[in-house]
């Protein structure tokens, strides 16, 4: 029996392999910057958009301040929900109708629903979402207590401590929605080569 020789095994020269490779991607669209400055690695990320995620962009605290929010508008949704006239009495010193603290106490129930879901999700735009609702809700209850509060006369220290603490929330809810809002700058090395 006559054996032939094997040829060798050829090797592909991996300069060649990595210039065709990246000829492939520019042909199909892929690995440059688009509209947005986003840079695919495929095809179909590139199609169906990259979800925006932090990353290690995460603001320091951020998923603190988000438990803290949680918490605290779901205890007071349950304290306006079972004892609606003692919170209300609390604030303003007055007796109100039952319903519509209970009312005051559903919505804020929802909006803290809201705020768990933020706290569990690591998509950027759910939680500005989280962070936007919880400001509207510390922006209107800040002007309704406050109109309240004139209409009635009445500036009890513990209606003032409710207006500074809005007023602190509401700071510190909208620093957090800015630095999110703020696009990062990304830096990048751009190899060219001559096709």
């Amino acid at each position: 029996m006559s054996s032939k020789p094997q040829p060798p095994l050829m090797k592909k020269h991996s300069q060649t392999d990595l210039v065709s490779r990246l000829k492939t991607r520019k042909i199909l669209g892929v690995g440059g910057e688009d509209d947005d400055g986003e840079i695919h690695r495929s095809k179909i990320s590139q199609m169906l958009g990259n979800q925006m995620r932090f990353g290690v962009r995460e603001p320091i605290g951020l998923r603190i301040w988000i438990l803290m929010s949680a918490v605290l508008f779901t205890t007071i949704a349950l304290i306006a929900l079972v004892f609606p006239s003692q919170l209300y009495e609390f604030v303003f010193e007055l007796r109100t109708t039952r319903i519509s603290i209970r009312l005051y106490g559903g919505a804020l129930l929802s909006v803290s629903l809201i705020m768990w879901n933020g706290l569990y999700t690591a998509e950027k735009a759910i939680i500005q979402w989280t962070l936007l609702t919880e400001a509207c809700l510390l922006s209107v209850q800040f002007l309704v207590t406050s109109i309240t509060l004139v209409e009635l006369g009445l500036m009890s220290n513990s209606a003032i401590l409710l207006l500074l603490s809005e007023v602190l929330f509401l700071i510190i809810t909208l620093l957090y929605y800015y630095h999110l809002g703020r696009r990062t700058k990304k830096t990048q090395n751009h190899t060219h080569s001559s096709d």
